[in-house]
């Protein structure tokens, strides 16, 4: 019985990874050949099994930062998507423009400067969105208790101006990506972290 549970895990791994690499595409000069290419999963893709090995999935910051991360790209730094988003946590070129990062493959390659890049974006939107974070965490808009982590993870996935529109208007406004993710299933996805370890910051800087 054991055996036959790890070998379906293992199974179930294997088709997840896959889908990873499929239907490939060349989206970028700048990037070159060693870059995996992938589709972000779809929530429907991600099957419990493999849920249940996201890693620090505790309720503090890195199990925020995993779990969005396992989210965006099954936590892999190489990847960039159809759309161009690159790395752990997709980014898109503009938002690595504004931290001063223009060598996409160099940000590929360089974990830590994924990984500064990413507390920098949390710094920025916590400091553009600290004045909806101090009206509307702990009240409910839809059905979904908004928390801070909620909010920095819709910011992370639509932008911090359409989590704004969104708190402002109580859920009236909605926003999905292009691959039909929602704000308001970031809001609850990712709600209930400790993200206090994160300063509002205007002018956040990647060394």
């Amino acid at each position: 019985m054991k055996k036959t549970i790890f070998f379906t895990i293992l199974l179930t791994i294997g088709i997840f990874i896959s889908s990873f690499t499929k239907d490939k595409k060349d989206v970028s000069s700048t990037i070159n050949s060693t870059s995996k290419i992938a589709l972000v999963p779809t929530e429907k893709e991600i099957s419990p099994v493999i849920k249940s090995n996201i890693p620090f999935v505790g309720k503090s910051f890195n199990g925020f930062k995993e779990a969005l991360a396992f989210r965006e790209s099954g936590g892999r730094y190489d990847i960039v998507n159809s759309f161009g988003y690159l790395g752990k946590y997709q980014f898109g070129p503009a938002t690595l423009n504004r931290f001063n990062i223009h060598d996409t493959q160099h940000f590929l390659e360089n974990p830590e400067l994924q990984e500064d890049a990413f507390i920098a974006l949390c710094s920025l939107n916590k400091w553009i969105l600290r004045k909806e974070i101090g009206k509307k965490v702990g009240k409910k808009i839809n059905g979904i208790e908004i928390t801070e982590s909620g909010i920095l993870a819709a910011a992370h996935l639509a932008g911090s101006g359409n989590i704004k529109e969104y708190l402002r208007t109580n859920g009236q406004y909605r926003f999905k990506d292009a691959f039909g993710s929602s704000m308001q299933h970031y809001l609850k996805r990712f709600g209930g972290y400790d993200t206090s370890i994160i300063e509002a910051d205007k002018n956040p800087k990647v060394l």
